[in-house]
């Protein structure tokens, strides 16, 4: 997953970017990520490189746009194949169902995109306050973005993995998971202000240094992700097993 997502992280943003600028406007969702970049920690560079992730998503061409589709939907080939192998999934693996099945969750990224920069500009200024108008911020944006990946996860759950536990299930685990993850990714955005020499176990490869992190944390969420769901299956197979019905359908 995390190979997969690495390849498939940049253009799915980029494309969700592009979406959210033709609904909004280019110059009305330049305003509203103001805050929140200025937000993102820049003394490795991140602040400088999630504004220009911004930029390039609103300039995104019709073409570049149909060519970043192709990498975007590998993400639902890479969930496909990492729940397959925790599933007791009998005959070939049919990624390319992954590949479909992510596709509604790629078009509602706009919506979902300028769903969180409606509260993240708030979030951002009572980070600029200081003291518990700060704690207030961090609450705001863990809530926010809380309810985003819980929708997301549920989706990725029940529908692209192989195995579909039932929906409350899906929906309890969906949600503990997504609270683990928007802490994680908070934890992801504090590291970027930390004083730490990237490069330094890299020959002073400062780039390398940034790679090799993100790629770590990605690992790392997906770990926890792909934890969400053998948790939603074993949960699921238990209540099975024990006559315990959910009502929540098949």
């Amino acid at each position: 997953m995390t190979f997969y997502g690495g390849i498939a992280v940049v253009p799915a943003v980029v494309l969700a970017i592009r979406l959210a600028a033709l609904v909004a406007g280019p110059e009305r969702l330049l305003d509203l990520t103001a805050s929140p970049v200025g937000a993102v920690p820049d003394e490795l560079g991140a602040g400088r490189v999630t504004a220009s992730l911004i930029r390039a998503g609103t300039e995104l061409s019709g073409v570049e746009a149909v060519a970043a589709l192709i990498p975007a939907t590998l993400y639902g080939e890479g969930l496909r194949r990492a729940f397959s192998s925790l599933g007791s999934v009998e005959g070939p693996v049919r990624a390319w169902r992954g590949r479909l099945l992510v596709l509604p969750l790629l078009a509602a990224g706009p919506a979902l995109l300028l769903g969180l920069l409606l509260v993240l500009p708030a979030a951002a200024g009572l980070l600029r306050r200081g003291g518990w108008a700060s704690f207030g911020g961090i609450v705001v944006s863990f809530l926010v973005v809380w309810v985003v990946l819980s929708a997301m996860l549920v989706w990725v759950y029940r529908v692209v993995g192989p195995t579909a536990p039932r929906w409350r299930i899906v929906t309890l685990v969906a949600v503990f998971t997504a609270a683990n993850v928007s802490g994680f990714l908070h934890g992801f955005v504090l590291f970027w202000s930390l004083p730490v020499d990237l490069g330094l176990p890299f020959g002073g490869f400062d780039v390398v240094g940034a790679v090799v992190a993100v790629a770590l944390w990605l690992y790392l969420l997906h770990t926890l992700a792909l934890m969400g769901y053998i948790t939603a299956m074993e949960l699921d197979r238990f209540l099975r097993g024990s006559g315990i019905s959910t009502g929540g359908g098949p």
